[in-house]
């Protein structure tokens, strides 16, 4: 039975890594947030440790756990995971797994070191839309350039921008939040990035052109649900005139990435990088004129 710590465990995502390690037999022994609202816990793991103090669940989970699952504000995944890798754990962080490539490196350091991994949470690689997708893309010709149109609206309360997720230099921005994982599974399935630009950017919406090597992506991230059609979230990929919709069957991704971990067979660090390294350049850059093909809601935000 795998042995587990769990910090962050009051976090917006929290739930699916828990019901990830209950459906996989694992034993949640010692858990950790700064918030004491976790009695979702007791649906899980009721015998659970938990502790709102930080120095006694790093003392705790020192040689005690196999894996360390890292759930915390996105500035603090690579603090964290660090902390995990020297207490003799393995550690399974949310996204994005760190803000920049110089943490990147300074984790990757310390793998090395310890001797244990970090594995990220790259759920929409396991999507069977996405794996659809991408052996659609793997069969054609490697010169064919397909023109694709993305639409990721996920809509989110005022709250978002009162959390820390609202906040630039705890989150990394919009793009780094949520548009990590977009980012991760386009640059996955079409090839590494040429060239970008950006038509709109602002704390609620992103949008802009990715120049792929197998594509040229037109892209619109928004949290503000007037771009949603029924209020919901809306996950969409036109792609030479064929519809994917990955909106729905995300309720077992996140125990797919834990089995597959367990397994031997989990993402890694190089992995994660080149979408944490595309989205902070995208994250920085100036707001392009509106000349050329832009993705067609770019006109209703102005």
């Amino acid at each position: 039975m795998k042995r587990l710590g769990f910090i962050g465990v009051a976090g917006y995502v929290a739930t699916r890594h828990l019901a990830a390690m209950k459906s996989l037999g694992c034993d949640l022994v010692m858990a950790h947030d700064l918030s004491d609202s976790v009695g979702v816990i007791d649906s899980y793991f009721p015998d659970a440790y938990f502790t709102t103090d930080y120095e006694t669940f790093v003392k705790a989970i020192e040689k005690s756990v196999d894996y360390l699952a890292v759930c915390t504000p996105n500035h603090l995944h690579y603090k964290h995971s660090i902390m995990g890798l020297r207490a003799g754990a393995d550690v399974i962080c949310e996204k994005p797994l760190a803000l920049n490539g110089e943490e990147l490196f300074i984790m990757r350091e310390a793998e090395i070191q310890s001797g244990h991994r970090v594995y990220p949470i790259l759920q929409l690689r396991l999507h069977p839309e996405i794996v659809r997708l991408k052996q659609l893309v793997d069969i054609q010709s490697s010169d064919c350039i397909h023109d694709v149109e993305l639409t990721y609206v996920v809509p989110r309360g005022k709250w978002y921008a009162e959390s820390w997720k609202g906040d630039l230099s705890r989150s990394g921005g919009l793009i780094l939040n949520i548009g990590v994982h977009f980012i991760d599974m386009l640059l996955w399935v079409f090839g590494s990035m040429d060239n970008f630009y950006v038509h709109h950017s602002a704390s609620d919406c992103i949008a802009g052109v990715m120049l792929l090597k197998r594509a040229r992506v037109k892209f619109f991230l928004s949290i503000n649900r007037t771009y949603a059609a029924d209020q919901s979230s809306c996950r969409r990929l036109d792609i030479d005139g064929e519809k994917f919709d990955f909106s729905n069957g995300f309720s077992n991704l996140h125990t797919l990435c834990y089995e597959r971990i367990f397994q031997g067979d989990g993402f890694s660090i190089a992995d994660a990088a080149p979408a944490i390294e595309t989205a902070s350049m995208i994250q920085k850059e100036s707001v392009s004129a509106l000349t050329g093909d832009c993705h067609p809601f770019v006109r209703f935000v102005f």
